[in-house]
């Protein structure tokens, strides 16, 4: 109990306090995560909602994503090069200060972008990062944006960081992602919503035809069954029938 009141996990009169609770079991607060195809988050992969102490949150939301984080191989003439889609330290890193700061917001009244990129941090929660302190998680306050950048050097990438009166965001770019296939992922937007838009008619009719499709989205036969087939494919919508009798429907 000493320790928890030297802490601030409980008040001198024996009361636990919201750091206790925050650390605690009891924990209302949850993280959620998602894994979505492509560049944008129009179409999920898969997501998960994490809760329990931040402790725990913190663990199974980092095997989550490191299971995630693919490793690709390239070759340099007989030596086999491996390399991670994000750097484990830039994750490390995000998921750690998305912990330690902890509450709803942009950045601290009086805190600008450039003062966090120089290494100047103020913590909302001094208490929280003081407990991540003692066990060894971060090793000094304001150097986890500096890590990240570290991580991404020499890569010709660095992480981008947005900001709003209600959020902090931060982007890591994906390094075995090049440029060529980030244009042609930057072009697909008509695609995504070419689906919605049979995954609409779907609703509304039930099962629709491939002279729905051309009818709805103004194409022709040969790019309505190109699409049809991408959607077969990505296990959104089955094909019934044969003949003058097929049909889709939403799977």
């Amino acid at each position: 109990e000493a320790q928890m009141k030297t802490l601030g996990i409980m008040t001198h009169d024996g009361v636990y306090t919201n750091l206790g609770l925050l650390l605690s079991d009891q924990c209302v607060h949850t993280i959620r995560v998602a894994a979505f195809e492509g560049t944008t988050q129009n179409q999920f992969k898969d997501r998960k909602e994490f809760s329990g102490s931040l402790f725990q949150q913190m663990d199974e939301v980092y095997d989550y994503i490191d299971f995630r984080n693919q490793t690709h191989s390239t070759f340099q003439k007989l030596y086999r090069i491996d390399q991670r889609d994000y750097p484990e330290t830039a994750v490390r890193e995000a998921l750690l200060n998305l912990l330690v700061h902890t509450s709803i917001g942009g950045l601290v009244s009086g805190v600008t972008l450039n003062d966090v990129l120089m290494g100047i941090s103020v913590c909302r929660n001094m208490k929280l990062a003081n407990v991540f302190y003692r066990l060894e998680l971060i090793e000094a306050y304001g150097t986890g944006i500096l890590k990240m950048n570290e991580a991404y050097s020499g890569t010709g990438k660095e992480p981008k960081i947005e900001i709003s009166d209600n959020a902090f965001k931060i982007i890591l770019p994906n390094l075995n992602v090049n440029a060529d296939q980030e244009k042609q992922t930057a072009n697909k937007p008509e695609q995504h919503l070419a689906e919605e838009a049979v995954i609409n008619l779907a609703k509304r009719q039930g099962t629709f035809t491939r002279k729905d499709i051309e009818k709805e989205l103004e194409i022709s036969q040969t790019a309505c069954g190109r699409l049809l087939r991408r959607m077969i494919e990505r296990k959104q919508i089955v094909q019934e029938g044969k003949g003058k009798n097929t049909h889709y429907r939403i799977l």
